[in-house]
């Protein structure tokens, strides 16, 4: 065998083009040659590291006569001309933690190796709980139903090695009457927990079934006909049931995590699950009354730590995703995150909170790694956790463990269209546009008079090249939602195709926007100016995005990939210094 290292990717494929076809021209040698791009270690004459181990795992893998190469490699060629890939098989590679995506580097005489189509594991210890049907007579207490569901969802989501499919994936299915071996085989979950709860005034009567997806047997099965107040007694045994059945035994911590409650007060309990219940509609008015509830349930406990982190989630998206005015937002967020950390420093959803605080508002890349990490240390199960530290690791260059937290996000909540439309920010930001194409494909799939798949559609047709395709997404996707966020991403295509016209149609619309508040588009106009090419009135607006700390400016490094000779300008490494200097 052979190791060689390269000074960068295109000449380390090309020289194992060169090398496979003299040996085909040779007729002599049938050689398996393998491609990663890593950091290695050069001392004393030898070269190791991780990147060379991978490399000779993949080289292992690699068909005789054939050239494969890992996912990091095939990103840094796939916008060369004169290679062609093409995908093979995902592998778990010997000491290798997790599975590797592996392409076949395409040359004249080149045996054709056919895509292994990838099986995903189902791990044993692993479970969704659908919602409970409420069956009061009264539709209003779909609220009540809903909470017990999520809350036994949040409590097995402490438990170390037990795998917990996030609520809105369970969700999904509510109403559809589905047979549970069909939503197990979907959700690849080895356990369903359903059940039915039944509230009249202060009477309980709550129903639950732990059935196995493979044969439908029942591992467990009760009915508790209580009083209200016992609702957390209902839930503790519910969840310890569960464990037990499936053999998971807790002691000391870890039990005490799972059976945390963070009220005795039932009242103050109830207003906490309505508040949940309009969170989880994520639209202004929904989280704006979750709030009113969740100061409700304040008044009633005003030690009800987890209430004051709904309060700061609710805050932050109002901000993010509905571009609510930074000072109606932004300090009543903080604030709320801070006094649940006050009030209890061992809650996940509030390091989740001042994770996103630092990240998004702050751009403190560092102290917001370190929130997410504490934040998954507590509850492994967090799809968002992973999504926001891949974020993190996306943007400080660790793009092996960030694709990592992408896969965990999407295997703990599957069929989420805001999951996977979050998670898909980071092989966009690794530059993988054909999982960024998959993954908006999926999402149209799911619900195509959703925007967000048409979004990362928009985006992946572009940087592949394809530009035709990705304007029809782009003009579907404002037809869905015209808010500026959008409206930039076709101007921005609108003038990498050369329609100048209609991307200067765009500007004017964003800034006539009734009621748009124009301090928080600059970047997204500077990115229309970015597409048709006009660089100094692009860098005009991204310097007052920069003044404005504005989020997306974060992501700015990704959008400039397009034209490789803006990155290389040195007012863009100025810039891009600016905004490092503050991460």
């Amino acid at each position: 065998g052979v190791m060689a290292s390269f000074g960068n990717v295109s000449d380390a494929v090309n020289a194992a083009i060169k090398i496979q076809e003299a040996c085909n021209a040779a007729n002599e040698y049938q050689l398996c040659i393998g491609i990663h791009l890593a950091e290695v270690v050069f001392e004393n004459d030898d070269v190791f590291g991780d990147g060379v181990n991978i490399a000779a795992r993949i080289q292992t893998a690699a068909a005789p006569g054939c050239i494969f190469i890992s996912e990091t490699v095939h990103h840094n060629i796939s916008n060369k001309k004169d290679i062609e890939t093409r995908f093979v098989k995902e592998e778990i590679l010997k000491n290798v933690s997790q599975p590797v995506r592996m392409y076949q580097v395409i040359f004249a005489g080149s045996e054709i190796i056919e895509p292994v189509k990838p099986v995903t594991a189902i791990i044993e210890k692993s479970i969704a709980v659908l919602p409970f049907v409420n069956m009061s007579n009264d539709p209003d207490q779909e609220y009540f139903s809903d909470g017990i569901s999520e809350e036994i969802i949040n409590m097995l989501a402490q438990v170390p090695d037990l795998k917990v499919i996030a609520r809105t994936s369970c969700f999904a299915f509510k109403g559809k009457n589905m047979d549970v071996k069909l939503i197990g085989e979907q959700l690849k979950v080895r356990h369903i927990l359903e059940g039915s709860v039944r509230k009249s005034g202060n009477k309980l009567r709550v129903t639950a079934q732990l059935i196995k997806v493979s044969d439908g047997f029942h591992l467990y099965s009760e009915k508790f006909d209580r009083e209200l107040e016992d609702i957390f007694a209902i839930q503790d045994e519910v969840s310890l049931a569960i464990l037990n059945a499936i053999k998971i035994k807790l002691f000391g911590a870890e039990k005490e995590a799972v059976l945390k409650k963070h009220t005795d007060n039932v009242e103050a309990y109830q207003l906490y699950l309505k508040a949940r219940f309009h969170l989880n509609k994520f639209t202004p008015d929904g989280f704006l009354k979750a709030i009113e509830y969740f100061d409700s349930a304040i008044e009633t406990d005003p030690n009800y730590a987890i209430a004051f982190s709904g309060k700061a989630f609710c805050y932050m998206n109002l901000r993010d995703l509905f571009g609510l005015p930074r000072e109606k937002c932004e300090p009543q967020a903080l604030k709320a995150a801070q006094h649940s950390f006050k009030l209890d420093d061992e809650i996940d959803a509030g390091y989740l909170a001042v994770g996103r605080i630092k990240l998004h508002w702050d751009w403190n890349v560092k102290e917001a790694t370190r929130n997410f990490r504490k934040a998954l240390s507590i509850n492994p199960n967090n799809a968002e956790s992973h999504v926001q530290l891949g974020f993190c690791l996306v943007l400080s260059g660790n793009t092996i463990e960030a694709v990592e937290h992408a896969n965990s996000a999407e295997q703990l909540d599957p069929i989420s269209i805001l999951n996977i439309w979050y998670a898909t920010g980071i092989p966009y930001g690794a530059g993988n546009y054909e999982k960024v194409l998959s993954n908006g494909k999926k999402l149209i799939d799911l619900e195509p008079n959703f925007f967000s798949g048409h979004m990362w559609a928009s985006m992946a047709y572009l940087f592949l090249g394809r530009l035709e395709e990705a304007i029809a997404e782009g003009e579907i996707l404002v037809r869905l939602n015209p808010s500026p966020y959008f409206l930039n991403v076709l101007g921005l295509i609108y003038g990498a195709a050369g329609q100048k016209e209609k991307a200067s149609e765009i500007v004017k619309k964003m800034e006539d926007l009734e009621g748009a508040d124009i301090s928080n588009l600059y970047h997204a106009i500077g990115n229309v100016y970015f597409g048709m090419r006009e660089w100094e009135n692009a860098y005009n607006y991204y310097e007052k995005s920069i003044e404005n700390r504005e989020q997306q400016m974060v992501w700015a490094k990704y959008i400039w990939r397009l034209f490789p000779e803006f990155l290389a300008q040195p007012r863009s490494k100025e810039l891009l210094a600016r905004i490092e200097v503050l991460f």
